[in-house]
């Protein structure tokens, strides 16, 4: 029996209901109103947690990069000057941790360098995401790693052998994987869905799906492949400016998207054949000697 592990008050694994994930990233565009009604958009769904993106920008933004100008919403500015105008401080995360705790809904971020994780560690979140930008980074997962939480691996642009050795690095204990393809919108030929069961037979952990592409069918057939938990990116509107909104769900697709998950998970069963309580009338009706 592959592992499961426990993310806050949520036992994630095989045999479990699946664990949904609404993935705010930087969809609020800097905007800690656009933030909270995307947390309420996922508390409205059903989804079990939100998951916003921490970045340090002097850390994450390449020297050549920093100064390339980049037309935005607020006018033309610097790539460094719209890295900081997007990313949430202490005073916009105590309001975040404040918010989902009283709305009663998990949190937690992707940290794209030590100096973040540090930072997100002091509001004791259930576990950490480790972006598929981060799997070759092996100082970053070490960090992650010592501070004894569960971590989700996203696995996108990454070989079998990358992948393997991300892993030896963590804590198999306390650690969950994603298959992902690192496209966004990814073009369904390129989602390769049939990696969750070769991610199955090759680790003992529990194995889910990051997707990026545009609607909602082939996250349910992740679900029926045997994903034990779901992340997609939640958008108020897909046709928002920045450049993970079009791959995106709005509010009433995400609504749909948990119903369905739960329909379909129902409706998966256990595999053991039985003859159900329901058909007992239809036997007498419809077979000969049944009685």
């Amino acid at each position: 029996m592959p592992k499961r592990v426990k993310i806050a008050d949520r036992w994630v694994g095989k045999g479990q209901p699946t664990f949904i994930i609404a993935e705010i990233g930087l969809n609020h565009n800097g905007d800690i109103d656009i933030a909270k009604k995307l947390v309420d958009a996922a508390i409205f769904a059903g989804c079990d947690a939100v998951k916003f993106q921490k970045r340090t920008p002097e850390l994450c933004v390449p020297q050549e990069q920093r100064d390339v100008m980049r037309e935005t919403p607020w006018g033309l500015m610097t790539y460094m000057e719209y890295r900081y105008r997007v990313e949430f401080g202490e005073k916009e995360y105590a309001l975040i941790d404040k918010y989902c705790r009283e709305r009663g809904i998990i949190w937690f971020a992707s940290c794209w360098d030590e100096v973040s994780v540090d930072f997100i560690e002091t509001y004791d979140p259930p576990c950490y995401k480790i972006a598929s930008a981060s799997l070759t980074d092996d100082g970053l997962l070490k960090h992650m790693n010592a501070k004894n939480r569960p971590l989700i691996l996203s696995t996108g642009m990454s070989t079998m052998d990358e992948v393997r050795h991300a892993v030896s690095i963590l804590d198999a204990d306390r650690l969950l994987i994603a298959h992902s393809t690192s496209t966004y919108p990814c073009k369904p030929h390129e989602l390769n869905l049939s990696m969750i069961q070769t991610l199955q037979d090759t680790f003992d952990n529990p194995i889910g799906y990051s997707g990026h592409e545009v609607g909602l069918q082939t996250t349910y057939a992740a679900v029926a492949l045997g994903a034990c938990f779901v992340e997609r990116h939640i958008t108020l509107d897909r046709a928002m400016w920045g450049s993970d909104q079009a791959a995106s769900v709005e509010p009433h697709g995400l609504a749909r998207m948990v119903r369905d998950i739960r329909v379909i998970e129902s409706a998966i069963g256990d595999g053991v054949k039985r003859v159900y309580e329901s058909e007992v009338p239809i036997i007498k009706r419809l077979r000969k000697n049944s009685g």
